[in-house]
């Protein structure tokens, strides 16, 4: 385990701010293992760390809990709602613990959501820099062909900002209907459905199956799991690998 410097760990315990633990220090009033510390010095955790005479408890690292929801359709993504409208909170109020999304489904789509109350891993699989791929199911009408499957799969401009390339391939083709697989590494608001209405198409059914190599599985419609340790560190190296690849 990696050392931290002295002044964090006291400030992380609750003790006191950081700067008023750097005063501490500079006085001579802090010790570990029974040495007097200097600024600049660091510790782990399991250190026995005294201020004057009292004993400093580091509390243990917080257990966060990941879980993967299948979100059916009619459910909004959100805690609470003014409206009374079905929120997806309602979903997980009994896992426990206070969780929230990651990310957004709209109202009327559906498939895999995550929820956490881990913010930093919220927030770094959210943030546009990683590209983290999000998987999704569409059914669209009345067709697709060549031309517009290309200019989806190359980029079409929504809100006035061109899409990223994105991967198409489709599943299923009967008249009048086409059910397509279509990988994107962005989250823009309700993206999917604003892609296909720029090239002509309507969204019937919408649904995530997949966020990087994270897969939605067989949890049915308005169940949720917990991630098992092997999904969750697939998705933090779904992660570094996207935050490396932007740095080649």
């Amino acid at each position: 385990m990696e050392k931290i410097r002295l002044q964090k760990l006291i400030a992380e315990s609750g003790y006191c701010s950081r700067r008023r633990a750097e005063e501490l220090i500079e006085k001579g009033l802090v010790r570990v293992n029974g040495r007097k510390a200097s600024i600049g010095d660091k510790a782990l955790p399991k250190d026995d760390i005294m201020i004057g005479d009292e004993h400093l408890g580091i509390p243990k690292k917080k257990q966060y809990t990941y879980l993967m929801l299948n979100k059916p359709r009619g459910y909004i993504t959100t805690m609470s709602d003014e409206k009374g409208r079905r929120c997806v909170a309602e979903l997980v109020a009994d896992a426990g613990v206070r969780v929230y999304p990651v990310g957004r489904l709209d109202v009327n789509s559906e498939g895999l959501l995550l929820f956490t109350d881990d913010g930093n891993f919220a927030n770094d699989l959210m943030h546009p820099s990683r590209h983290v791929s999000k998987t999704y199911r569409v059914t669209v009408r009345p067709s697709l062909n060549d031309e517009q499957a290309v200019r989806l799969s190359e980029g079409v401009e929504i809100d006035g900002r061109r899409t990223a390339p994105a991967e198409v391939r489709v599943l299923d083709k009967q008249p009048g209907r086409v059910v397509m697989e279509l990988v994107i590494r962005e989250g823009r608001n309700r993206q999917i459905r604003k892609m296909c209405e720029a090239v002509g198409l309507e969204v019937a059914r919408l649904k995530r199956t997949a966020v990087g190599p994270l897969r939605l599985g067989m949890l049915k419609p308005g169940s949720y799991r917990e991630l098992t340790k092997e999904e969750l560190k697939a998705l933090r190296n779904a992660i570094v690998k996207t935050t490396e690849k932007q740095g080649e």
